[in-house]
Protein backbone atom coordinates (compact mmCIF):
# COMPACT_ATOMS: atom_id res chain seq x y z
CA UNK A 1 0.00 0.00 0.00
CA UNK A 2 1.30 3.28 -0.95
CA UNK A 3 1.96 5.84 1.47
CA UNK A 4 -0.84 9.00 2.19
CA UNK A 5 0.78 11.85 0.26
CA UNK A 6 1.43 14.02 2.91
CA UNK A 7 -0.44 17.88 2.81
CA UNK A 8 0.91 20.73 1.39
CA UNK A 9 1.58 23.97 3.53
CA UNK A 10 -1.18 25.97 2.73
CA UNK A 11 1.29 28.98 1.17
CA UNK A 12 2.81 27.01 -1.43
CA UNK A 13 -0.66 26.49 -3.39
CA UNK A 14 -1.41 28.54 -5.83
CA UNK A 15 0.37 31.68 -7.66
CA UNK A 16 3.33 33.21 -6.65
CA UNK A 17 3.24 36.74 -4.65
CA UNK A 18 5.87 38.03 -7.23
CA UNK A 19 3.61 37.50 -10.18
CA UNK A 20 0.51 38.55 -8.05
CA UNK A 21 2.31 41.85 -7.76
CA UNK A 22 3.30 42.13 -11.25
CA UNK A 23 -0.27 42.20 -12.00
CA UNK A 24 -1.23 44.51 -9.70
CA UNK A 25 1.55 46.79 -11.23
CA UNK A 26 -0.60 45.99 -14.85
CA UNK A 27 -3.82 47.15 -12.60
CA UNK A 28 -1.96 50.41 -11.81
CA UNK A 29 -1.06 51.43 -15.18
CA UNK A 30 -4.83 50.70 -16.27
CA UNK A 31 -6.26 52.70 -13.11
CA UNK A 32 -3.95 55.72 -14.24
CA UNK A 33 -4.55 55.43 -18.16
CA UNK A 34 -8.41 56.22 -16.50
CA UNK A 35 -7.73 58.27 -14.52
CA UNK A 36 -5.18 61.04 -16.34
CA UNK A 37 -7.14 59.90 -19.80
CA UNK A 38 -10.66 59.87 -18.28
CA UNK A 39 -11.18 61.87 -14.85
CA UNK A 40 -9.20 65.44 -16.09
CA UNK A 41 -5.51 64.58 -15.90
CA UNK A 42 -5.04 63.38 -12.29
CA UNK A 43 -3.40 60.06 -11.45
CA UNK A 44 -4.70 58.11 -8.58
CA UNK A 45 -2.54 55.58 -7.87
CA UNK A 46 0.60 57.10 -9.14
CA UNK A 47 0.80 59.62 -5.95
CA UNK A 48 4.39 61.30 -7.08
CA UNK A 49 2.88 62.05 -10.40
CA UNK A 50 -0.15 63.37 -8.76
CA UNK A 51 1.62 65.88 -6.45
CA UNK A 52 3.62 66.96 -8.86
CA UNK A 53 0.02 67.78 -11.09
CA UNK A 54 -1.42 69.00 -8.03
CA UNK A 55 1.63 71.57 -8.29
CA UNK A 56 0.75 72.57 -11.69
CA UNK A 57 -2.50 73.19 -10.74
CA UNK A 58 -1.52 75.60 -7.47
CA UNK A 59 0.63 77.53 -10.32
CA UNK A 60 -1.83 77.84 -12.80
CA UNK A 61 -0.99 75.41 -15.25
CA UNK A 62 -3.82 75.42 -17.88
CA UNK A 63 -5.77 71.51 -17.78
CA UNK A 64 -5.20 70.40 -14.35
CA UNK A 65 -7.51 70.68 -11.34
CA UNK A 66 -6.57 71.20 -7.63
CA UNK A 67 -9.64 70.05 -6.67
CA UNK A 68 -9.33 67.24 -8.21
CA UNK A 69 -5.69 66.16 -7.57
CA UNK A 70 -6.46 67.22 -4.08
CA UNK A 71 -9.27 64.72 -4.03
CA UNK A 72 -7.42 61.89 -5.20
CA UNK A 73 -4.28 62.69 -2.93
CA UNK A 74 -6.96 62.83 0.29
CA UNK A 75 -8.88 59.41 -0.95
CA UNK A 76 -5.74 57.68 -1.23
CA UNK A 77 -3.96 58.82 1.98
CA UNK A 78 -7.56 57.86 3.77
CA UNK A 79 -7.27 54.14 2.08
CA UNK A 80 -3.39 54.25 3.53
CA UNK A 81 -4.48 54.82 6.81
CA UNK A 82 -7.23 52.61 7.05
CA UNK A 83 -4.65 49.89 5.26
CA UNK A 84 -2.13 50.43 7.60
CA UNK A 85 -4.63 50.03 10.88
CA UNK A 86 -6.33 47.18 9.64
CA UNK A 87 -2.80 45.48 8.52
CA UNK A 88 -1.04 46.82 11.55
CA UNK A 89 -4.14 44.44 13.39
CA UNK A 90 -4.54 41.43 11.48
CA UNK A 91 -1.91 41.37 9.06
CA UNK A 92 0.76 38.95 11.44
CA UNK A 93 -1.03 35.70 10.04
CA UNK A 94 -0.64 33.62 6.56
CA UNK A 95 0.25 36.05 4.33
CA UNK A 96 -1.85 33.95 1.40
CA UNK A 97 -4.73 34.88 3.87
CA UNK A 98 -3.55 38.48 3.72
CA UNK A 99 -3.10 38.67 0.25
CA UNK A 100 -6.46 37.58 -0.89
CA UNK A 101 -7.74 39.88 1.35
CA UNK A 102 -6.29 42.61 0.01
CA UNK A 103 -7.06 41.70 -3.50
CA UNK A 104 -10.11 41.42 -2.62
CA UNK A 105 -11.26 44.30 -1.27
CA UNK A 106 -9.31 46.40 -4.49
CA UNK A 107 -11.92 43.81 -6.71
CA UNK A 108 -14.78 45.04 -4.90
CA UNK A 109 -13.41 48.79 -5.23
CA UNK A 110 -13.05 48.38 -8.66
CA UNK A 111 -15.77 46.58 -9.43
CA UNK A 112 -18.04 49.42 -8.08
CA UNK A 113 -16.04 52.11 -10.03
CA UNK A 114 -17.09 49.70 -13.43
CA UNK A 115 -20.37 49.58 -12.21
CA UNK A 116 -20.46 53.50 -11.64
CA UNK A 117 -18.64 54.63 -15.27
CA UNK A 118 -21.22 51.89 -17.09
CA UNK A 119 -24.04 52.88 -15.24
CA UNK A 120 -23.43 57.27 -15.62
CA UNK A 121 -21.55 57.12 -18.75
CA UNK A 122 -21.44 60.92 -19.36
CA UNK A 123 -18.01 61.36 -17.36
CA UNK A 124 -19.22 64.75 -15.44
CA UNK A 125 -21.19 63.21 -12.90
CA UNK A 126 -18.59 60.62 -12.02
CA UNK A 127 -15.72 62.61 -11.74
CA UNK A 128 -15.13 62.52 -8.53
CA UNK A 129 -16.33 59.53 -7.50
CA UNK A 130 -14.65 57.38 -9.40
CA UNK A 131 -11.26 59.78 -8.42
CA UNK A 132 -12.29 58.87 -4.67
CA UNK A 133 -12.80 54.82 -5.65
CA UNK A 134 -10.19 54.67 -7.58
CA UNK A 135 -7.60 56.57 -5.18
CA UNK A 136 -8.60 54.86 -1.90
CA UNK A 137 -8.39 50.92 -3.97
CA UNK A 138 -4.92 51.96 -4.62
CA UNK A 139 -3.90 53.30 -0.97
CA UNK A 140 -5.73 50.45 0.86
CA UNK A 141 -3.40 48.09 -1.51
CA UNK A 142 0.09 50.05 -1.36
CA UNK A 143 -0.18 50.25 2.48
CA UNK A 144 -0.84 46.42 2.75
CA UNK A 145 1.59 45.38 -0.18
CA UNK A 146 4.69 46.99 1.57
CA UNK A 147 3.26 44.63 4.68
CA UNK A 148 4.07 41.96 2.46
CA UNK A 149 7.21 43.01 1.82
CA UNK A 150 8.62 41.23 -1.18
CA UNK A 151 12.03 43.69 -2.74
CA UNK A 152 11.74 45.44 -5.30
CA UNK A 153 7.65 45.31 -4.89
CA UNK A 154 7.05 46.80 -1.99
CA UNK A 155 5.10 49.46 -4.04
CA UNK A 156 3.24 48.79 -6.71
CA UNK A 157 1.93 52.14 -8.22
CA UNK A 158 5.61 53.66 -9.33
CA UNK A 159 8.86 52.75 -10.19
CA UNK A 160 11.71 54.96 -9.33
CA UNK A 161 13.18 53.04 -6.95
CA UNK A 162 12.77 49.95 -8.63
CA UNK A 163 14.11 51.04 -12.12
CA UNK A 164 17.07 52.94 -10.13
CA UNK A 165 18.16 49.68 -8.82
CA UNK A 166 17.49 48.31 -12.40
CA UNK A 167 20.25 50.33 -13.78
CA UNK A 168 22.62 51.27 -11.16
CA UNK A 169 23.05 47.55 -10.07
CA UNK A 170 22.43 45.91 -13.29
CA UNK A 171 26.24 44.67 -14.77
CA UNK A 172 26.56 48.01 -16.45
CA UNK A 173 26.39 49.74 -13.15
CA UNK A 174 28.15 48.04 -10.14
CA UNK A 175 26.77 44.95 -10.79
CA UNK A 176 25.71 43.86 -7.18
CA UNK A 177 22.09 42.08 -7.86
CA UNK A 178 20.40 38.99 -8.78
CA UNK A 179 17.14 40.50 -8.60
CA UNK A 180 16.92 42.62 -12.27
CA UNK A 181 14.25 40.22 -14.15
CA UNK A 182 12.05 40.88 -11.67
CA UNK A 183 12.33 44.99 -11.99
CA UNK A 184 12.92 44.95 -15.50
CA UNK A 185 9.30 42.51 -15.38
CA UNK A 186 7.87 45.34 -13.05
CA UNK A 187 8.64 48.06 -15.47
CA UNK A 188 7.39 45.73 -18.67
CA UNK A 189 4.21 45.28 -16.75
CA UNK A 190 3.44 48.90 -15.27
CA UNK A 191 3.95 49.86 -19.63
CA UNK A 192 1.29 47.29 -20.17
CA UNK A 193 -1.09 48.26 -18.27
CA UNK A 194 -0.83 51.58 -19.34
CA UNK A 195 -0.86 50.57 -23.35
CA UNK A 196 -3.84 48.83 -22.72
CA UNK A 197 -5.89 51.30 -20.40
CA UNK A 198 -5.18 54.26 -22.78
CA UNK A 199 -6.57 51.93 -25.73
CA UNK A 200 -9.94 51.03 -24.02
CA UNK A 201 -10.28 53.97 -22.61
CA UNK A 202 -9.87 56.00 -25.84
CA UNK A 203 -11.91 53.13 -28.26
CA UNK A 204 -14.30 51.97 -25.04
CA UNK A 205 -14.33 54.39 -22.53
CA UNK A 206 -13.91 53.84 -18.79
CA UNK A 207 -16.15 50.78 -18.09
CA UNK A 208 -14.21 48.80 -19.93
CA UNK A 209 -10.77 49.53 -18.39
CA UNK A 210 -11.67 49.88 -14.93
CA UNK A 211 -13.97 46.05 -15.30
CA UNK A 212 -10.64 44.44 -16.65
CA UNK A 213 -8.78 46.22 -13.78
CA UNK A 214 -11.59 44.22 -10.80
CA UNK A 215 -11.41 41.38 -13.00
CA UNK A 216 -7.78 40.85 -12.74
CA UNK A 217 -7.56 41.47 -9.09
CA UNK A 218 -10.77 39.01 -8.57
CA UNK A 219 -9.11 36.27 -10.63
CA UNK A 220 -5.61 36.90 -8.03
CA UNK A 221 -8.02 36.53 -5.35
CA UNK A 222 -8.64 33.14 -5.59
CA UNK A 223 -5.60 32.59 -7.16
CA UNK A 224 -2.78 33.98 -4.78
CA UNK A 225 -0.65 31.72 -2.53
CA UNK A 226 2.16 33.18 0.56
CA UNK A 227 5.11 32.55 -1.48
CA UNK A 228 7.52 34.25 -3.50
Amino acid sequence: MSAATPNRDPETRGVRLVVVLLALMTVSGLIDAVSYLGLGHVFTANMTGNIVILGFAAAGAPGFSVARSATSLACFVAGATLGGRVAGRFGGGSRRTWTRVILAAEAVLLAGSAALAFALPDGRATTYPLIALTAFAMGLRNANVRKLGVPDLTATTVLTTTLTGLVSESRFGDATSSRSPRRAAAVLALIAGAVLGTFLVLHHGLGIPLLVAAAVSGVFTVAASGRE
